[in-house]
């Protein structure tokens, strides 16, 4: 997730410096495990990026671990940052859970609320709806009630839904809906598209963009990745889009 985030965010013409708060263990072919970076270690990281650098926005990824979910919380508390886009990585493709159970409620109370942006897929939306989600009815039903919920907008990713069409679906902050659809590409190189899409918002964000631009040119650029990857074998399961 890492490598494709610095990845998109430099293509984009921003400038990535990171806080690692996990170590996967993962190729192509999926996730063995996860470890937990030491909290006080991803609180030094995120302070001394933040006062030297200052971002306009921020992109969150994976967080398994409660005490880094309040090192988190305490950081956008204490440096406000214009942007915070969360990508509440919990479910791989390959199905592999990747967050603790209880540590998802303590997310919901104490980071979603000072996020600009959550960008779940719809096994992640699911784990925040709880119930399942087999439409983009669903997807709609599903948006408006946790932009409800957490005050915050909301872009669930259709990506896993059947058809020809790639489908997702955003309430905004003002919570009105906005559909994004675009024809599905024929490929399995798809590894890191939740990462990349959400570090390339992040990045329009902090070019100047509204939150629907953000949206529309990240998609965009996420097209032509995984366009520009489509003939490619990088390992043996599903390999990664091309961000260049």
């Amino acid at each position: 997730g890492i490598q494709a985030d610095i990845k998109a965010i430099t293509t984009l013409g921003g400038y990535a410096a990171t806080a690692i708060t996990a170590l996967t263990i993962q190729n192509t072919m999926g996730v063995e495990s996860v470890f937990a970076a030491p909290s006080k270690v991803v609180a030094d990281q995120i302070r001394i990026v933040m006062e030297d650098i200052e971002p306009q926005a921020i992109k969150i990824g994976m967080v398994n671990d409660a005490k880094i979910v309040r090192v988190i919380s305490f950081a956008l508390n204490k440096y406000t940052p214009r942007y915070v886009v969360y990508d509440p990585v919990m479910v791989s493709t390959s199905g592999h859970r990747l967050i603790e159970d209880d540590t998802v409620e303590f997310i919901e109370r104490e980071l979603i609320p000072l996020t600009t942006l959550l960008t779940p897929n719809m096994h992640e939306a699911e784990v925040l709806w709880r119930k399942k989600i087999l439409s983009t009815e669903d997807m709609k039903q599903a948006a408006e009630e946790l932009h409800q919920k957490y005050n915050t907008a909301i872009l669930i990713k259709g990506g896993h839904l059947e058809g020809d069409l790639m489908c997702d679906i955003l309430c905004d902050a003002q919570g009105e809906l906005h559909i994004f659809e675009e024809q599905k590409i024929d490929t399995c190189n798809l590894h890191g598209t939740g990462c990349t899409l959400s570090s390339a918002i992040a990045t329009k964000l902090s070019q100047g963009h509204s939150l629907n631009e953000s949206i529309a040119l990240a998609k965009n650029y996420i097209i032509r990745a995984i366009e520009a990857s489509k003939n490619m074998k990088i390992g043996h399961g599903h390999g990664p889009l091309w961000h260049f």
